[in-house]
């Protein structure tokens, strides 16, 4: 098959499997792991943690549109004087995957799931995670519940982690909920179809914007990235569509980091170890004086967030349409996150970024290995069992997980890279509006809005700087290896 009559899906798949294993990454389940997912009977019914049912509270799901792994669902409770309880619930992917399975071993190599353009590569197969631990609506499945009061003002108290038995009400996604949410679109039909679920949603809104503003109080860092949705129609890649925030993303985006910290505080004060994941005081902090320097501002000489913080909402106010690239190249030089074992009663590092102590990653088992390993913990303390793995383990774990899921976030970069690349292959010798987004003696980058692209510039550089708005033609592309090129028009 040539590429001019291999799909466009089939060529990015392509693409990223190449990608992955250079990487280390496996992309495909062997024969013996997919019979023992096979071999399963069907969800499982029993779990090592004591179970409530659950199943008649006003459950919910919101996800991508695509989405059909499942991790969690979320429902509120309104208490006297305006206090709110949340309840989220996370599936019981350890009950269908027992350590040191087959299976377990291949998620534990991966550590994630991959996610590239038109190709989901999983951390488990399908069967397990968009079926058998799956939070699918109307199916009744095993879940470990993380329940919280939130106060006015966002504080939280009576935490409370437990296992249950749950039934999703209303699979829902971001676009609709979102839009709904800020009065541009109607209530979803999934929601609507829900006697109450319209005030749930609001009401788990309102809670999420609360533990937002406490948490920007605290110097939580507010970035606005350009992230692209791939248009497909079949086989097709179409377009390319930039995405703007999303009030529903946050909304989940916020339960999840209370849930998270929540689990973290849970397992230290049970005397158990845990998997942190955290992003360290900058050590590329003069750096990021020296940025804001060149934008008029100025820097603590010390690492804080809260006056990044600060910074950041004045840039955003003075520049809205260079801001998305001044958030980029912040978050370039805070460094990428890590995985890190905390010791019970030893002090955790805390994540700078979201300005939070105590933070785990325990939300998404069906996609991560450090949530299923978390998991596990949990699942430990509640039946009164020990820790199912020693801090050794938990330390090479924490290593080989930052490493693999490093090497997934460079393939998925890779293959979207190749998928603008695609989008654009018919259009070169056009030319389009760009703003410059990188110079250096390694070169001088561009972004193009529309199409939402990036390339090189590789002829007319000369005396162009960061923020300089520029007229180019598109010169060539390789969609193999994700390059873009430009010319100075």
């Amino acid at each position: 098959m040539t590429e001019a009559t291999r799909s466009h899906r089939a060529r990015l798949r392509a693409i990223a499997v190449q990608a992955m294993r250079e990487r280390g990454l496996d992309p495909d389940f062997s024969a013996a792991e997919l019979a023992e997912v096979s071999a399963l009977p069907g969800p499982p019914r029993t779990s090592e943690a004591p179970t409530r049912d659950l199943r008649t509270l006003q459950w919910c799901s919101i996800d991508n549109d695509d989405s059909r792994d499942l991790d969690q669902l979320s429902v509120a409770e309104a208490l006297p004087g305006g206090a709110v309880k949340i309840l989220v619930a996370i599936a019981d992917v350890d009950a269908a995957v027992a350590k040191d399975s087959t299976i377990d071993r291949h998620a534990a190599h991966n550590t994630t799931s991959v996610y590239t353009p038109g190709v989901v590569f999983p951390m488990l197969p399908e069967r397990l995670s968009t079926d058998l631990t799956s939070l699918n609506e109307a199916e009744d499945r095993l879940a470990v519940v993380t329940s919280f009061v939130v106060a006015k003002n966002g504080d939280i108290t009576v935490p409370e982690i437990h296992g249950a038995l749950v039934r999703n009400r209303a699979k829902l996604a971001y676009n609709a909920v979102g839009a709904w949410l800020i009065g541009s679109g109607p209530l979803p039909p999934a929601a609507a179809a829900v006697p109450g679920m319209d005030q749930q949603l609001r009401m788990q809104d309102g809670v999420a914007q609360a533990l937002s503003a406490s948490r920007h109080k605290n110097g939580a860092l507010d970035f606005e990235t350009i992230e692209v949705e791939t248009v497909f129609e079949g086989d097709t890649l179409r377009d390319l569509l930039p995405q703007g925030k999303n009030r529903a993303k946050a909304l989940i985006e916020n339960l999840m980091i209370a849930a998270n910290g929540i689990t973290a505080r849970f397992l230290d004060a049970r005397g158990f170890p845990s998997l942190r994941r955290v992003v360290k005081s900058p050590e590329r902090w003069d750096r990021i004086r020296a940025l804001a320097e060149q934008a008029g501002e100025t820097l603590p000489d010390a690492a804080d967030s809260t006056a990044l913080a600060a910074l950041l909402s004045r840039r955003r106010e003075a520049d809205p349409e260079a801001f998305p690239d001044f958030s980029r190249t912040v978050i370039q030089l805070l460094g990428s996150g890590e995985y890190v074992v905390d010791p019970p009663g030893a002090e955790p590092p805390g994540h700078f970024g979201l300005a939070v102590r105590d933070y785990s990653h325990s939300t998404a088992p069906n996609r991560r290995y450090p949530d299923l390993v978390t998991q596990r913990l949990l699942k430990a303390t509640l039946a009164g069992h020990p820790p199912p793995y020693s801090v050794g383990a938990l330390e090479k774990l924490a290593a080989h997980c930052t490493l693999q899921e490093d090497a997934a976030n460079k393939v998925e970069r890779q293959v979207r890279k190749s998928a603008a690349a695609l989008v654009v292959e018919t259009r070169v010798g056009q030319q389009f509006d760009a703003i410059v987004t990188g110079a250096s003696s390694k070169g001088t980058w561009v972004r193009v809005p529309a199409p939402p692209i990036e390339g090189k510039l590789l002829r007319g550089d000369h005396g162009l700087d960061v923020g300089d708005r520029v007229h180019v033609r598109l010169t060539g592309v390789n969609v193999d290896r994700g390059f873009i090129d430009f010319e100075k028009a």
